[in-house]
């Protein structure tokens, strides 16, 4: 993807904002909570003054005026440019044209899953499950309150909601499948944490697997 001169994603929903009307910081902050974004930006309002100088600073946005109400501090309002319009617009196409590799945290820890026990592993992940079900469970029920909003305006969260479904599942059978020790390399993944167990030390462990103690599944399930 493209370097962009502001990259949070908190830039584009401003620009999102100032796109439809001149707003102040205050407006931006209170109209992206009434839609629902703080479910898919990450909103913070100290954030969102540092994201508001950017986008000024590289002439994204310019104060269209400042006002005042009686004895209460002067607010500025911001308008977008030309020049902001033409970033968020391309910005938004690559971001849903584009694929990107991004590191989730389950895929982190789903790489170095060997490190754990087998039972611990699958508790865990029947315990991610179980978070996920009440998630979706919470997420059906704003989506019933929000029974009468057209579905444009609800895309992203039925795209959360499918991604919620697909992690659920994979989760599920992951857990499944170690409990009943169809998954591949169960046995050698047991044995080796029977061995730490039973007192063997991690340098004495990793020199019986080098030398072929375990067989060749064992060191490939360590090397991971």
């Amino acid at each position: 993807m493209a370097k962009r001169a502001v990259s949070n994603p908190l830039a584009l929903a401003v620009l999102a904002c100032l796109w439809e009307r001149p707003m102040y910081p205050y407006e931006m902050t209170t109209t992206m909570r009434d839609r629902g974004k703080e479910d898919s930006i990450r909103l913070n309002f100290g954030s969102l003054y540092a994201v508001i100088k950017s986008l000024q600073k590289n002439g994204f946005i310019e104060v269209a005026q400042t006002e005042r109400e009686g004895n209460r501090p002067e607010r500025v309002v911001y308008t977008i440019t030309p020049a902001g319009r033409r970033e968020a617009e391309e910005w938004l196409r690559e971001l849903i044209e584009v694929p990107v590799k991004e590191y989730p945290a389950i895929e982190t820890g789903l790489s170095l899953l060997p490190m754990l026990p087998p039972d611990v592993a699958a508790g865990l992940l029947e315990s991610r499950r179980d978070r996920i079900d009440d998630d979706l469970a919470a997420r059906r029920e704003l989506q019933a309150q929000a029974a009468g909003l057209p579905e444009l305006f609800m895309v992203e969260f039925h795209y959360r909601v499918a991604v919620l479904e697909a992690e659920r599942a994979f989760v599920a059978d992951l857990a499944s499948r170690i409990r009943d020790h169809s998954i591949g390399g169960y046995d050698s993944w047991e044995q080796l944490h029977q061995l730490l167990a039973d007192g063997i030390g991690m340098e004495e462990l990793s020199a019986r697997i080098a030398a072929g103690a375990f067989g060749e599944e064992a060191a490939d399930l360590y090397r991971t």
